[in-house]
């Protein structure tokens, strides 16, 4: 049987492009991933095929599509806030496509003279993929006990309090409890799990996770270090059911640079991220 292939990031420009216009001229990286998905008809298979299987982290649908909406950053198409949502751009909002070939041949002649004005090797890497590798790295190196203390850390600098890790052997991979307050008025209690996954976690890990919460929360919060299977996202938002929010390996360490979590963020001419190693071991 033929293995899966996911589009070249190329063959990803005009569905992006139609994707921006049908969310309504911007978007943010999940928003755009899931529509880009639908508009090419992508099945699980192509979706679920982690980039680096090694390292786990960024499908390859994600790691290419990031390519292409650097591409099209680059030819004046889209552009993006410090926020992560991207929108179109003047230029983007008057075309319904482009010509794959001259947006290929355009941006690579840019990366060629920029490498003629620094004499150097063009760092052709997108929204910091390299640092975000490293770290992803080092959150799989720590111990279960650790991960967990993370995770209860991770919560109580967003703003959740009575934060406890509650894990134990036959509690349904329930790890920990808080209670979220929102706006200071309101109250949810939350229960969460947490998976240092270098693949995907499935639709099944979801239901049990949310079999073991009836009748003790109000919401639950599903983290991982890896990925979540379509499946796996739509269980979560089942109509009917307990909703269960799930923040990806890509959220995760997003939230750890926001929240500066052993991650230090120096402007410079561009902004330069170093990981710290120590902070996570001493936790």
């Amino acid at each position: 049987m033929q293995k899966p292939s996911v589009p070249s990031s190329e063959g990803m420009f005009n569905p992006l492009i139609e994707a921006m216009e049908k969310l309504g001229g911007s978007g943010t990286n999940e928003e755009i991933e899931n529509q880009v998905a639908e508009i090419m008809n992508l099945t699980d298979e192509q979706l679920e095929i982690i980039h680096n299987p090694d390292k786990g982290g960024k499908s390859e649908f994600e790691y290419r599509l990031a390519w292409t909406r650097t591409y099209l950053k680059r030819f004046g198409i889209l552009d993006n806030s410090s926020r992560g949502v991207w929108a179109l751009t003047p230029k983007g909002r008057e075309v319904d496509s482009v010509d794959e070939k001259e947006v290929v041949r355009i941006v690579r002649e840019q990366i060629r003279l920029e490498k003629s004005k620094r004499d150097e090797e063009p760092e052709e890497t997108d929204e910091n993929i390299t640092w975000r590798e490293e770290l992803t790295d080092l959150l799989l190196t720590l111990s279960p006990d650790a991960f967990e203390r993370l995770v209860q850390r991770l919560l109580r600098e967003s703003g959740f309090i009575q934060v406890e890790v509650t894990g134990r052997s036959g509690d349904g991979g329930i790890d920990g409890k808080g209670i979220m307050r929102l706006a200071g008025l309101l109250s949810f209690h939350v229960l969460f799990q947490s998976k240092r996954y270098k693949g995907s976690v499935s639709s099944s890990v979801v239901r049990d996770f949310r079999g073991a919460m009836v009748g003790r929360a109000d919401k639950g919060l599903l983290i991982t270090t890896g990925t979540f299977t379509k499946d796996a996202t739509r269980e979560a938002t089942r109509d009917g059911a307990t909703p269960i929010d799930l923040i990806d390996g890509e959220h995760l360490i997003t939230k750890l640079k926001e929240l500066s979590m052993g991650v230090e963020t120096k402007i410079v001419e561009v902004e330069e991220v170093t990981i710290n190693p120590e902070w996570f071991t001493s936790i």
